[in-house]
């Protein structure tokens, strides 16, 4: 890659990797398209010792969120309490009571599914469309995430990056995870681990590890190991479905261009259709995979279903 042109990098990898049409002018779910009912099927059948492994992190005031871009971690507020139901102030009869709640929060603060309409390259969102068609201020009206209700689930593969290549599980911040090393990792996992169509990839670096034991610090936002803009091919070529990382921003950073901001999602989002999963917690997943070698399950990841939502947080479940 010539670090020197991101744009032309990114128009390159564009024209070579677009899904746009492939599905027809309506589609709306880009790469979802190839998470059929026969990979659902595939995917339960994998549930043999039925060990279920949450892959959420906590929603809470003590996440990652910092404020860039107006993002904060969730607040979350009581609206009846214990309290008043002892004393009574609740007006309910016979005796009963309850307690209610609300929370306010960026639906990409924590764990989350990054939806067709989050982002756009020159102007288009994916499929060819004018980007301010898709999202106005009423929301994604074409590709919002309610659209993938009920799709995001079938065979899961965790690629345990940071264990085959990093020091104590844990890539470096800045480290670029190429093809190659993603097929040496598939390689060094063995059959389980084969990546393919209709998939639901997820990609563990040790970077949220790392957070909890020294600190969020720059960890939304700031540098950290990821995938290289490179894979870009692979990804377009393995048609999977999807692919999640524990990591804000799925892509290496700093991103491998001198002057570029997220030049994957760049491509991956509006040209591929493919659907990017980020913050996950892979960790307790990860240490199973490595214990019994088998890095394949059955993977439940819908997101809340907030109607032109362009992207929406999720509580992943891994069985296996």
């Amino acid at each position: 890659m010539d670090r020197t042109d991101p744009e032309g990098a990114i128009a390159a990898a564009a024209q070579r990797c677009s899904n746009w049409g492939r599905w027809g002018a309506g589609d709306v779910l880009g790469t979802l398209n190839f998470l059929d009912d026969a990979k659902r099927r595939e995917g339960a059948a994998l549930v043999r010792r039925g060990a279920s492994f949450s892959l959420a992190q906590r929603f809470d005031a003590d996440g990652p969120q910092k404020g860039w871009r107006r993002r904060t971690n969730p607040v979350h507020t009581m609206l009846d309490t214990g309290t008043d139901a002892e004393r009574g102030t609740q007006g309910f009869p016979h005796g009963i009571g309850g307690a209610d709640d609300v929370v306010s929060m960026p639906l990409q603060a924590s764990t989350q599914w990054d939806g067709l309409g989050h982002i756009f390259d020159h102007g288009l969102a994916y499929n060819g469309r004018r980007a301010g068609d898709v999202v106005t201020s009423e929301g994604d009206r074409v590709t919002g995430i309610e659209t993938t209700a009920g799709l995001l689930a079938g065979r899961g593969v965790l690629l345990d990056v940071g264990r085959v290549f990093g020091t104590g599980g844990e890539l470096a911040d800045g480290f670029a995870i190429t093809a190659d090393h993603l097929e040496a990792t598939i390689a060094e996992h063995g059959s389980t681990a084969r990546v393919g169509r209709g998939d639901l990839l997820l990609v563990r670096t040790g970077r949220l590890a790392r957070a909890r034991r020294e600190g969020w610090g720059d960890y939304a936002g700031g540098d950290s190991p990821g995938l290289s803009f490179s894979t870009v091919d692979w990804l377009y070529g393995s048609e999977i479905a999807g692919v999640a990382t524990d990591t804000w921003g799925v892509e290496v950073r700093p991103n491998e261009f001198d002057d570029a901001f997220q030049p994957l999602h760049q491509v991956a989002i509006p040209h591929l259709g493919l659907f990017l999963g980020e913050m996950w917690d892979l960790d307790t997943l990860a240490a199973d995979c490595a214990a019994d070698g088998v890095h394949e399950f059955w993977l439940t990841a819908a997101p809340l279903p907030v109607t032109g939502a362009v992207g929406a947080p999720v509580a992943p479940i891994a069985v296996k």
